[in-house]
């Protein structure tokens, strides 16, 4: 089915960031074990590019509105061999650094085959995040690999149905939203993010060095929990009345005011991103299967004082985030998107946030596809543009929890993040460990 309609506010502003700063993509890394070569590969690329109407999409510019169009174009595919296991992580770092050319269409795949390792491959895909978030990305990856298996099978696939066409995200936001009244609580909404900042005035890292943001580069740190820390942090957040979000949350900022404080221990606000999944919040269910950025975000304020504890931030964000969930603001956000992008750019040395979290849970999909076995899944959205501020993208597959830290290059430096992100761990363990 052909694509053809106005981007959303959401959706230009991400373009607008792809276009300023380099990438703004969604990269999803999939570790699998067996023998998965190129032709098969391409042709399940083929097969998932019939079912998904935008991977047919690019971005173009139409009397000065940006348009999705369908073009006839095939995702591109290039395969990897490297002698280290760690190499993937480079061309991870390689692809969420190189901007997706929209115009021309808006995807791309990268095979990695270990030599070092047999049988095991790491699959990336770079998706523009106008047209994908954590939940549909990884959704991909199990179709990918469900077509991998078919056709190594020898099946013949001789049809494939196209999903539908979804909507554009005005249609889908509920009544309170649409109109005039989602005028009026878009421009409510701008007003009060901009009278929060001023009133709390929360702190983030300081840019370890500026640079335009043409010469901003995103970095990673990746690291996991194992399975028994990984169930028992479910357990303790159950037992301590909050959730794995809050707990993320709550790492992030101990974390984050302890690099901002440094020896001297003392008050400190922070701001937190939570991203929320906005599909069963619609009018009209959308399915993960569906492809599309159905993301938002919800801003929490936090005062760490010196005694605050573990479990009491965690909870407190849960709370935050309860309040959050019943509000429009939700909503709003997609539509006044655009504009939040605008003033975003036009303060590139200010720190949008202290720490931003995107949490996609418990990965819900097949471990075993034939002779493929999918071992380890994990994502990230890709951004260099806004410095200063500590991200995590988490994914649980298999009761093993994996976490991207994504962060700016070189406001925030590659040991200081890794430092961060030993200590988020650190902090992490020490709460289910001790109870405090």
């Amino acid at each position: 089915m052909a694509v053809n309609r106005e981007l959303t506010p959401i959706e230009e502003g991400l373009e607008i960031v792809n276009q300023t700063g380099g990438s703004f993509n969604v990269v999803t890394i999939s570790r699998i074990i067996g023998s998965l070569d190129e032709g098969i590969l391409r042709q399940a690329l083929d097969i998932v590019q019939c079912r998904h109407p935008l991977l047919n999409a690019r971005i173009i510019n139409s009397l000065n509105n940006l348009r999705f169009e369908t073009e006839a174009i095939k995702i591109p595919f290039r395969s990897v061999n490297n002698l280290d296991n760690e190499h993937w992580k480079e061309v991870v770092l390689a692809e969420m650094n190189q901007k997706i050319e929209s115009h021309a269409g808006l995807a791309r795949c990268v095979l990695v085959k270990s030599q070092s390792e047999n049988n095991v491959n790491y699959l990336i895909t770079i998706l523009h995040h106008a047209i994908s978030d954590g939940l549909s990305s990884v959704q991909l990856h199990s179709e990918i690999l469900t077509y991998c298996q078919k056709i190594a099978a020898g099946e013949l696939i001789d049809q494939v149905d196209s999903l539908p066409v979804l909507p554009s995200i005005q249609q889908l936001l509920p009544k309170s939203m649409q109109g005039w009244r989602g005028v009026v609580r878009g421009i409510f909404l701008l007003l009060n993010l901009q009278f929060k900042q001023l009133w709390y005035q929360p702190k983030a890292l300081d840019f370890e060095e500026c640079v335009p943001i043409e010469f901003r580069r995103c970095g990673m740190v990746h690291r996991q929990l194992d399975k028994e820390l990984t169930e028992k942090l479910v357990n303790f957040c159950r037992k301590e009345n909050t959730t794995v979000q809050g707990a993320l949350c709550a790492a992030l900022m101990f974390a984050a005011a302890n690099k901002i404080s440094g020896k001297q221990r003392k008050d400190i606000c922070l701001s937190c991103w939570s991203y929320v999944n906005l599909r069963q919040r619609l009018r009209s269910l959308v399915s993960e299967n569906n492809m599309s950025m159905l993301v938002s975000s919800i801003t929490s304020y936090h005062t760490l004082k010196i005694k605050t504890s573990f479990w009491d931030l965690a909870r407190e964000v849960r709370q935050n985030l309860i309040a959050g969930l019943k509000s429009d603001h939700l909503f709003s956000i997609m539509m006044m998107y655009k504009q939040i992008i605008k003033t975003l750019l036009a303060q590139p040395n200010q720190a949008p946030a202290s720490v931003a979290v995107t949490n996609i849970g418990q990965v819900k999909i097949p471990k075993f596809y034939g002779e493929f076995e999918l071992d380890e899944i994990s994502f990230l959205p890709a951004q260099g543009v806004f410095g200063g501020v500590v991200s995590a993208a988490v994914a649980t597959f298999e009761s093993k929890m994996i976490l991207n830290f994504i962060f700016s290059l070189p406001s925030i430096s590659q040991s200081s993040m890794e430092e961060l992100a030993d200590n988020v761990i650190a902090c992490l363990k020490y709460a289910c460990d001790t109870n405090s």
